[in-house]
């Protein structure tokens, strides 16, 4: 330790809560640690204190430092974390499926692993430290997407290699992964294996991250559902249990033989495991089953003829009909198409009330045109045409009953119904005649009394009888 050339000489000015303050001779106040005191001063001492540099522990302080950086440079300053490497393991026409060697951190932490869809941030990866692939579904048939990974690391961002992918059409069947499972016909199996390598699809023994289907005939782990010995009953394959958990479909290998038939992915919802397969190989093309309405059903040959070179296709006549309300059995003096003469006749839907009683008109009948040439309404009866006699049918209403006379002619202006009209011209029914009863009377209603008014009492006003006054006392 070197001796300070030169010291200084302070007087103890006070001392309180482990503090000296010392008073120089050049009026110089400083504070002390009174720690630092020699023993035994108090309030009024004078000390001397010197100050000197010592450079031996400051060159064993440097050499202690730039040890330590460089020990920090030799584990850190080397090596730095490496960009991940995406590559393409497989695609279809709705997924694809994404692999990277396992990620070099050197001596840096992960903090992120994520993947960009089109440049947009689409998941984290899940256990980024040791997962190395990833499968994205959901994508549009025949489109072209973009894939990046971006890790994120305490020494810094590091991107992957930008990678375009474009989805497989409809035609496309490379993109099958298939994973065998239990199939009890050895040359079916033999068969769906050749068809695969025929579509430049892949196939193995256990699920991977980009198998697409599950084949297999039966879900025991044996082809005869039985174990070797005991005959005891063997439960489901461990692929056939992750292929349910994973939701993999699971189909029958005749779907690899229709896609290589059809040249196509074809649905598989025909081809689950324990339905019957729809298009087995060999088979005749696919033929829409018919309705019940298209089936053939049995026709006579008159039935044939009439549907081929009839024109007329009328199912059934019109049924007969005879009340007074009927519809006209003629249409223009002829009768109708659709139904036999000796029945009642109908007229279509858009004849009119003028066509309808255009027709010839029976005896005593007006025509369109009467002998003065004026038209009169199609329907009307004769002035002097006279109804026969009859007793027996009843008047109409007392309102069209004139006064009493032998056969009088019926009033002018009196229409007649038009079935009756009709039934007169064909003669089949005889026609409605009207008789005029020899009178009718009819009495007077009986008088109705008015009611009385009811009187009204106030019970304010109630009236009483004579009051008498009686003393209390």
């Amino acid at each position: 330790m070197a001796k300070s050339q030169e010291s200084f000489m302070f007087t103890v000015g006070k001392l309180d809560a482990g503090m000296a303050i010392l008073l120089g001779e050049r009026a110089h106040l400083i504070e002390f640690p009174s720690v630092l005191l020699p023993p035994g001063a108090t309030t009024g001492s004078i000390v001397n204190i010197s100050v000197h540099q010592n450079t031996t522990e400051e060159h064993k302080r440097d050499l202690e430092f730039w040890s330590l950086q460089n020990n920090i440079l030799e584990a850190y300053g080397h090596t730095s974390p490496s960009p991940p490497n995406l590559e393409v393991r497989n695609v279809t026409q709705t997924s694809v499926t994404l692999e990277w060697p396992t990620i070099n951190l050197a001596t840096a932490k992960l903090r992120s692993l994520d993947i960009y869809k089109n440049g947009q941030r689409l998941a984290a990866i899940p256990n980024a430290v040791t997962n190395t692939s990833t499968k994205l579904s959901s994508l549009q048939l025949d489109t072209e997407y973009t894939f990046q990974l971006i890790m994120r690391t305490t020494a810094g961002t590091y991107p992957s290699n930008l990678i375009r992918v474009r989805t497989h059409t409809i035609v496309d069947t490379s993109g099958i992964s298939v994973c065998f499972g239990t199939v009890q016909d050895p040359a079916l199996l033999e068969n769906a294996k050749l068809a695969l390598g025929e579509m430049r699809a892949k196939w193995s023994d256990k699920i991977q991250i980009d198998t697409t289907h599950f084949v297999c005939t039966t879900p025991a782990a044996t082809p005869n559902g039985a174990q070797a010995t005991g005959g005891i009953s063997s439960g489901p394959g461990v692929e056939y249990q992750r292929a349910l958990q994973l939701s993999i479909p699971v189909v029958q290998p005749h779907w690899i033989l229709a896609c290589l038939s059809e040249k196509r992915m074809v649905p598989i919802a025909g081809f689950y495991l324990g339905t019957t397969p729809s298009t087995p190989m060999n088979s005749a093309p696919f033929q829409r089953p018919q309705s019940m309405s298209q089936a053939s059903l049995p026709q006579s040959a008159s039935s044939s003829n009439m549907h081929r070179n009839g024109p007329n296709r009328a199912s059934m006549p019109a049924p007969q009909r005879v009340s007074p309300a009927s519809p006209p059995a003629t249409l223009n003096g002829r009768p109708h198409p659709t139904s036999p003469e000796t029945s009642a006749r109908s007229i279509p839907l858009d004849a009119t009330p003028e066509e309808d009683h255009e027709e010839e008109n029976p005896a005593g009948m007006r025509s369109p045109t009467d002998s003065a040439g004026r038209k009169s309404r199609s329907g009307t009866m004769d002035k002097n045409f006279k109804f026969p006699p009859s007793n027996t049918s009843p008047p109409t209403s007392v309102s069209e009953a004139p006064k009493p006379k032998p056969d009088p002619p019926s009033p002018p202006g009196l229409e007649t119904t038009g079935a009756a009209a009709r039934e007169a011209q064909d003669g089949e029914l005889t026609p409605i005649s009207f008789v005029v009863p020899s009178s009718v009377e009819v009495p007077p209603p009986p008088p109705v009394e008015k009611e009385k008014p009811a009187q009204v009492v106030d019970d304010g006003e109630e009236e009483v009888g004579e009051t008498e006054e009686i003393a209390l006392n």
